[in-house]
């Protein structure tokens, strides 16, 4: 029996690594007779850093898998499948994975042909859509799912919709070790001549340990050897975000109480066989968590296995295996409680040593090499029944492979601290050109689709750039003006529609996926500013615009009224447009089709979404059919070129094509299908995102592999060689659209599947 794990790996400090690394250990014990490391199988590790050298793995780990990269999940599937294991084990939990949720593990279960044994180490009560969508189809793919307490498999069958003969319990595994006889932790000055209350693991404030702190006064005041001990390490995540706040916390509140002296930080990781040292040495186990929403935890397994008397919070699996006298409860947050628990059973030897019994009686039964042993029997119950021909995925609507690796190279040579220069001669940005608020609020929008994507630094450095230049741009009676020169001299009083309609919709993006609420608001304050002139736009292009940063500002407020009449009078122009020049032949707003064509469907759409206008929605259908009819039907994307546009009844104009058309087909699409869930609209996403690579009328990539850059367009000699910010944008936002529906692949291919074997 060979094993393809995915799971985080040590040196990796996670929990999740450690359960992992003892799973493996624990079904190689099973098999004596193997002499290799890899004998049993390989490990696929999911490295949370872009550097593929920041940890040395083990020779185990075969594979790694960086979170944020998507090709990563696509490439660890053919080796998975490529290699010689008889099965997997995908040890899951949301936020060790990329994506929304984790979502990027999606595409890599969906493409294994080996059979797959999930393991959920969080299952949530209230999941999200998105959250709810990933374990259920987790549980789809796989040909067992593991969890470890009766609570999870409520959950699963109740609110996941999974079935209950596809799930399994096998409890948290424990080491198989026995209390030394000479205990060298005894010796420590933490522990002699105290009576020890213990909690260990990664530490951060979910974690609870200030009730323990609160209720030591009203212990040490009747037992004053009480010593408090927290061991282990901050969680790496904290340390990024917050350093050692939570423990100078701790440390402060101890002061506070004046209790410093009863409590004692080991800041360190602790290997297995050291932990069972510091178990037997304690008195009391606590585990002091804050709420109720903990399906598995991997340190109060390991206390019972050690036979700790153990005192917690009534988490969901504390509830289960502190059951039958293995241990006692206190309510969440309740020091008082915790304290006259602790009390008692320090007075009391008996019940002590009965909670320590009970706990390493049941403990026997889960440790890891019995538990290899009931996973050895899943693995090949799944492995004799395992059919790779009920896979629906065969191929994907979205071919991952050639997309090029997202780069901000360009748009950061682009970018000073004014804002994004608008033009470039070639690769070079040309300064003398300045800056337009065009380009800065497409910024906006593709720096916030990067930062949401990956959570990349350099996108989040260039957010209050293109927001600050936004400000600067308003006027003091909230419209703005448009272009700016090199040295930062106002070149216009009042900018264009256009210009004005996509600051509005960078502004509604802005609120509805913030980076930080203090951009929010802000990003707010600017548009409230600006909604005063929504009643005076004309044109149909900036309408169409507003339209959709109106729509995305309702997605976050549904309940203003007033900006749901705004965005419904907007929308009129475009329903009235429509009506006035459409006939049997010609489907469009106009008696001429002229530059950014696929706004005006994807405004309605939009629109429709919040507001339900079925008529918008009808619209939208009807244009976006003909406007696929006239630049799809070769096969490829050939937008309508701006070289004297397209009449009623005239001559289709092939060049001059822009790139900005091609993004707004992109969103379109996508739009469309978020809407209406029919894969043929990824299908034309995808296509039209192709026209950037090469698919196109010249055959010619307008994306430049080697600026990371996209060139401003296709003319009738060639391609335009300049890669300003206009098309360069474009280009970027396509790209990151074309990510986010990958996301989705789990469901559109499906979809397509089904309809073309009916």
């Amino acid at each position: 029996m060979k094993i393809a794990y995915i799971s985080t790996y040590p040196p990796r400090e996670c929990g999740i690594a450690t359960f992992n690394t003892n799973l493996k250990l624990a079904i190689d014990a099973n098999f004596p007779n193997r002499k290799n490391l890899l004998d049993g199988g390989f490990v696929v590790a999911l490295n949370d850093s872009e550097n593929m050298q920041e940890y040395e793995y083990p020779a185990d780990v075969k594979y790694v898998i960086r979170q944020n990269h998507q090709k990563d999940y696509i490439h660890a599937a053919n080796y998975i499948n490529t290699s010689n294991v008889d099965a997997c084990i995908l040890e899951h939990e949301f936020g060790i994975f990329g994506g929304e949720s984790g979502i990027y593990i999606l595409p890599l279960i969906n493409r294994l042909e080996k059979p797959l044994i999930s393991i959920l180490h969080t299952i949530l009560k209230d999941p999200s859509y998105v959250q709810r969508i990933i374990i259920r189809e987790i549980a789809e793919q796989s040909s067992k799912i593991i969890v470890m307490s009766k609570r999870a498999v409520d959950f699963l069958t109740s609110i996941y919709d999974v079935p209950a003969e596809k799930i399994q319990i096998i409890e948290h595994g424990v080491p198989d070790l026995e209390a030394p006889e000479v205990n060298p932790v005894k010796s420590l000055s933490q522990f002699k001549n105290h009576r020890v209350l213990l909690t260990f693991g990664l530490l951060s404030r979910n974690k609870g340990l200030e009730t323990v702190i609160m209720a030591l006064p009203k212990i040490v005041a009747k037992h004053p050897d009480v010593m408090y001990v927290v061991l282990g390490n901050t969680h790496p995540g904290v340390i990024k975000s917050s350093g050692e706040e939570y423990r100078d916390h701790l440390k402060s509140l101890a002061a506070q109480l004046k209790v410093s002296q009863h409590l004692s930080f080991i800041n360190q990781f602790v290997a297995e066989n050291e932990l069972i040292d510091y178990l037997t040495a304690t008195e009391i186990y606590v585990t002091p968590y804050l709420n109720e929403a903990q399906i598995t935890s991997g340190t109060l397994s390991y206390a019972i296995g050690a036979g700790a008397a153990v005192v917690s919070t009534p988490y969901w699996h504390a509830t289960e295996l502190l059951d039958n006298g293995r241990g006692r409860l206190f309510d969440f947050k309740d020091s008082d409680g915790l304290a006259d628990i602790v009390n008692d059973l320090l007075d009391n030897e008996a019940v002590l040593d009965e909670l320590k019994e009970n706990a390493y009686e049941y403990g026997l039964h889960l440790r890891w090499p019995v538990i290899g042993a009931e996973y050895i029997k899943v693995a090949q119950e799944a492995t004799d029944s395992h059919d790779f021909s009920d896979k629906i995925l065969k191929n994907s609507i979205v071919d991952p492979e050639i997309l090029p690796k997202f780069s901000l190279t360009h748009v950061l040579r682009l970018t000073d601290d004014t804002g994004i220069v608008q033009h470039a001669k070639y690769g070079i940005p040309n300064l003398k050109e300045g800056y337009c608020l065009d380009d800065n609020a497409r910024a906006l929008i593709m720096a916030l689709m990067a930062y949401q994507r990956n959570k990349s630094e350099d996108a989040f450095r260039l957010l209050p750039i293109y927001l600050s230049y936004i400000h600067y741009m308003q006027t003091e009676d909230g419209n703005f003006r448009n272009f700016l020169s090199f040295s930062r001299q106002y070149l216009d009083e009042v900018g264009s529609e256009d210009s004005f309609g996509r600051t509005i919709w960078s502004l509604g993006h802005l609120i509805s996926c913030a980076a930080s609420n203090s951009y929010r608001e802000f990003a707010l304050e600017i548009f409230h500013k600006s909604v005063k002139h929504f009643k005076a736009l004309k044109y149909l292009r900036g309408v169409g615009n507003t339209i959709i940063g109106v729509s995305l500002y309702l997605q976050v407020f549904p309940t203003d009224e007033g900006m749901v009449q705004e965005l419904v009078m907007l929308t009129q122009p475009l329903i009235d447009a429509y009506e006035n020049n459409q006939s049997e032949d010609w489907q469009w707003f106009e008696d001429k089709m002229t530059y950014d064509n696929a706004i005006l469907p994807l405004a309605l759409l939009h629109s429709c979404e919040i507001t339900g206008n079925e008529r918008a929605k009808e619209i939208a259908l009807n244009t976006m059919a003909f406007l696929d009819k006239l630049t799809l039907s070769n096969g490829y994307l050939s937008p309508v070129g701006n070289d004297g546009w397209y009449h009623r009844g005239g001559k289709y104009p092939v060049y001059d094509q822009q790139a900005i058309e091609t993004m707004a087909m992109v969103l379109m699409h996508y739009q469309a299908y978020q809407i209406f869930r029919k894969p043929q609209y990824i299908e034309k996403m995808f296509l039209s995102y192709k026209w950037f690579l090469g698919e196109n009328t010249l055959r010619a990539p307008l994306y430049d592999h080697e600026t990371k850059g996209c060139c401003d367009g296709l003319l009738p000699t060639g391609i335009n060689r300049n890669q300003g910010a206009e098309s360069t944008l474009a280009y970027l936002i396509s790209h990151l659209t074309v990510l986010k529906a990958f996301e989705l692949e789990y469901e559109y291919n499906k979809m397509d599947q089904q309809i073309k074997l009916c």
